[in-house]
């Protein structure tokens, strides 16, 4: 990190995208590099939307006293466009000593701003929301190298599997499985360090249903009902685990990232259904899907005893698996 020296800090740093964690991060970087090279550095944000010419002309001025200067630019898309010329005719010759790091959400509002800013030579940091699967893997396989340590593709997807697609929490994750392992994190890492913290939902009866673990799937349902779980989703899940493994049935042995498109659902998801399909015929999966129905009717009709249609519907759905079509 010696190595950092003024001269080496873009003079102008167009943040762009509407990923907040990716964005902050971006900023906190920019101020600590700018921190290294002079620890008496001035920080200051502003609102583009609430900055005037004037106001803007006055920060950028050289100052009095000399040292160096971050000024933080938030939701450029908002600046006005006396503010947009007024920047933009200063992107062209920049104080040295002043880094402006302006944020812009991209997308159409402001673009001209962006475009400008980017012509002009600013160093650009994408911050866009991470749209496919596969960026979310990359995400955190980048999180755990961040903290210096190695982790799986298939970690990875475990742990997007256990925490959500949410980059705050999935990179709090990331730093918690760090601390308290030796860093090297493979897919049995997070399945241990996950089992008993992941809540029990009517997607752990479905996974287990639909694999014909029928011990397993009636002591998650019976716990899941006994912590307050809602019988309804549970209901839903189930439906929902045998419709998918019935459409990724139906579509073949593909590769789960070709199929994602077709069947409308993530990689992961899909590769899930391949596993579980397996024991399944066409015709066990029609009885499933009917016995899936009956309970789902059951339990949102207000059936009287809503846990035994659960239960009835786990023991339905395991046999049809068994013994389905033949």
């Amino acid at each position: 990190m010696g190595g950092v020296t003024a001269a080496s800090l873009p003079p102008i740093l167009l943040v762009l995208g509407d990923e907040e964690l990716l964005a902050t991060r971006a900023v906190s970087e920019a101020v600590a590099t700018a921190r290294r090279v002079d620890p008496e550095v001035d920080v200051r944000e502003y609102q583009a939307g609430a900055l005037t010419v004037g106001e803007i002309a006055e920060m950028l001025s050289p100052s009095l006293f000399g040292g160096r200067r971050v000024l933080v630019l938030r939701s450029a898309q908002d600046a006005r466009k006396d503010l947009v010329t007024a920047l933009l005719a200063y992107a062209k010759n920049p104080d040295p000593d002043v880094q402006l790091v302006a944020l812009h959400v991209g997308g159409a509002k402001g673009k001209a701003f962006a475009d400008g800013l980017r012509s002009a030579g600013a160093t650009v940091v994408p911050a866009a929301k991470l749209k496919g699967h596969r960026e979310r893997v990359a995400f955190v396989r980048d999180e755990i190298r961040r903290g210096g340590g190695k982790c799986t593709d298939d970690a990875a997807e475990a742990l997007i599997a256990a925490v959500g697609t949410d980059l705050r929490e999935l990179s709090a994750a990331c730093s918690q499985l760090l601390a308290d392992t030796d860093g090297r994190i493979g897919a049995d890492t997070v399945a241990r360090y996950y089992r008993g913290r992941v809540e029990v939902t009517g997607f752990t009866v479905a996974d287990a249903t639909t694999v014909g673990d029928v011990a397993g799937a009636l002591e998650a349902l019976r716990w899941a009902l006994h912590v307050g779980v809602d019988p309804v989703p549970i209901a839903d899940a189930l439906a929902d685990g045998v419709r998918t493994v019935a459409r990724v049935a139906a579509a073949g042995r593909g590769d789960p990232y070709q199929l994602a498109g077709t069947l409308g659902m993530p990689a992961w998801k899909i590769k899930n259904a391949q596993q579980r399909a397996r024991g399944w015929t066409p015709e066990g999966l029609v009885e499933a899907m009917r016995a899936a129905a009956e309970c789902n009717a059951a339990v949102k009709g207000g059936a009287d005893d809503r846990a035994y249609a659960l239960e009835k519907a786990v023991f339905s759905v395991a046999a049809a698996r068994q013994g389905g079509g033949r």
